[in-house]
């Protein structure tokens, strides 16, 4: 998968439940993926949402903004319109997650989902396993593809979780896990995002049917035109033939 280099800069589309954005997309034919991306505040999902769509690295952002953004990518062949939703810090209570309303439509309108933590921060840590459980109970009789991942990979110093902890949280919610640096590398949170459009959106392959394959079989039917050349010829040389015996 690579981003489309000519689209420089990351549009900003309506919240969902708009179809602005959805009639944008389709009106090109291409398929849409919907992702979110999720997680405690500060954790720095709008920090990995902006990387991915751009290669780049901006420190500083306005928290809990809940932007929309959109972009076109390659996959395996296939040009998708992604859609990214960053959504508000989540916050915990005594009475267990604080998610809005504005958070539940974004996470019911996904087809996929980013759970992110940071390895500075373990109550985010902590956070996941509600979270994936809230998220699959917003998609009840389907099992929403999710990808697990781990920020600020390189702030050791003040790390609160090492990577085993989010191997084993992954391998208990069947899921990918990625520890990245958003700061630092490109290469791992587009690796996150990859697997998380293939399994939305894999790769269709045509299949022909028994009937297509005895349609291939018929024979295409000659042109009038050249069997009546061949009958002119047929006539002309038996013609010739006659004229020559008699002589």
């Amino acid at each position: 998968m690579r981003l489309i280099q000519n689209m420089c800069t990351i549009a900003e589309y309506p919240a969902p439940g708009s179809t602005a954005a959805d009639c944008c997309l389709g009106a090109a034919g291409r398929r849409l993926v919907k992702i979110a991306v999720v997680g405690a505040s500060g954790v720095g999902k709008t920090a990995l949402v902006v990387r991915f769509l751009t290669k780049r690295f901006i420190g500083d952002y306005e928290r809990n903004a809940g932007n929309l953004y959109t972009r076109q990518v390659h996959i395996e062949g296939e040009t998708l319109a992604i859609q990214v939703q960053d959504t508000p810090g989540i916050q915990v209570h005594e009475n267990g997650l604080s998610c809005s309303e504005q958070l539940n439509r974004c996470i019911r309108w996904a087809d996929a989902v980013v759970l992110v933590f940071s390895i500075t921060d373990h109550k985010s840590y902590e956070l996941i396993s509600q979270l994936h459980q809230h998220v699959q109970q917003l998609h009840p009789g389907t099992r929403l593809p999710v990808v697990l991942v781990a920020n600020k990979a390189d702030l050791l110093h003040v790390k609160q979780v090492d990577p085993q902890l989010g191997l084993q949280l992954a391998s208990m919610l069947g899921c990918s896990f990625y520890e990245v640096s958003v700061s630092e590398n490109y290469n791992d949170v587009y690796n996150a995002f990859h697997v998380l459009c293939k399994e939305v959106s894999p790769k269709q392959q045509p299949s022909s049917t028994p009937e297509k394959r005895r349609t291939s079989l018929i024979p295409r039917p000659k042109s009038p035109n050249m069997q009546d050349l061949k009958r002119r010829f047929k006539q002309a040389l038996s013609a010739k033939v006659r004229t020559v015996t008699s002589v």
